[in-house]
């Protein structure tokens, strides 16, 4: 999902050199084109179409809001700085292939991004934005997800990340944690689990995903040290869950740790940048998981 849950992971920044300043009148400040928004709904069909495919119509829609707000958050960042940026490109995937309907969303950026300060609202909108809409869809959907015994039977596990726990506890009185009991995810709680997890991923600290842009806008050159032990600690997670290997091999192959080039690497962030960074840092260790799915079976409940 937003990730390929994160194709837009990838592809957010595309200049590797050549810096050209951003002309205020150029095509992000005069709208997109035509073909632009033709793409948007096309592709926001097919998408549609492939998650209400993969989990029904609340489902879809649910989701839909959540990796809308994400990317549009990009967008409207992008707007704010002069930096142009593509319109939200939603993915369609067949729920045969990928069980959640789609690949995600991207953004690309077409210009230079100025600087750190920049970078930091362009990295930390998106995530902040689709978890606020994330939050109350997962709240709505435990409200109406039921609590049942275990049956015993094979099928799959969706991991809990610390939100998840914490609000299942408050709601249904279990955490999915416990052997005792199964949750029945409703439609509108699995979307709300399946954007919270999106947002995870979109903030792994690593070259241009929004998590690298964060720490980068942060720390500077000395983000590749996080970047670098984040990466160490993925790879002891596939011990545990063994999927996380191709994910590492994704970052290494298309980021290789490179942070997004900037025009001016001097210009340090405000108090007011930092304090998006240390909420985009807390989003993400509320909503990792370390253990995302799981096959169960008769012994395993």
């Amino acid at each position: 999902m937003d990730e390929d849950i994160r194709q837009n992971y990838f592809s957010e920044n595309s200049i590797d050199n050549g810096f050209i300043e951003p002309n205020p009148e150029n095509e992000t400040s005069q709208g997109p084109s035509l073909r632009s928004w033709a793409l948007f709904f096309v592709l926001l069909a097919a998408t549609f179409f492939t998650t209400y495919q993969a989990g029904g119509g609340l489902y879809a829609g649910s989701l839909f809001l959540i990796l809308g707000a994400h990317e549009f958050g990009h967008f409207y960042a992008g707007v704010r700085n002069g930096v142009k940026t593509t319109l939200p490109m939603f993915i369609p995937a067949p729920p045969g292939l990928f069980l959640f309907g789609t690949f995600g969303a991207m953004v690309v950026i077409k210009d230079p991004i100025p600087d750190r300060r920049v970078l930091m609202e362009i990295g930390a909108a998106g995530p902040i934005a689709g978890f606020i809409v994330a939050v109350p869809t997962l709240i709505t959907g435990l409200y109406l997800s039921e609590v049942v015994a275990p049956t015993g039977e094979s099928g799959l596990s969706f991991g809990s990340s610390i939100i998840m726990i914490v609000f299942s506890k408050i709601i249904l009185g279990v955490t999915p944690l416990s052997a005792d009991f199964n949750i029945q995810l409703h439609p509108i709680a699995f979307a709300g689990w399946v954007g919270l997890f999106v947002t995870a991923i979109n903030l792994f600290p690593i070259g241009q995903l929004d998590g690298g842009h964060i720490i980068y806008s942060l720390f500077g050159d000395k983000s590749h040290i996080l970047a670098k032990s984040f990466f160490v600690f993925l790879l002891f997670l596939i011990y545990f869950w063994p999927s996380w290997g191709i994910w590492a091999i994704l970052l290494l192959v298309l980021t290789r740790f490179k942070p997004a080039p900037l025009i001016d690497e001097e210009v340090l962030p405000l108090e007011y940048h930092r304090r998006m960074g240390i909420v985009a840092i807390a989003i993400f260790i509320i909503t990792f998981i370390p253990v995302p799915i799981e096959l169960i079976g008769p012994l395993s409940v």
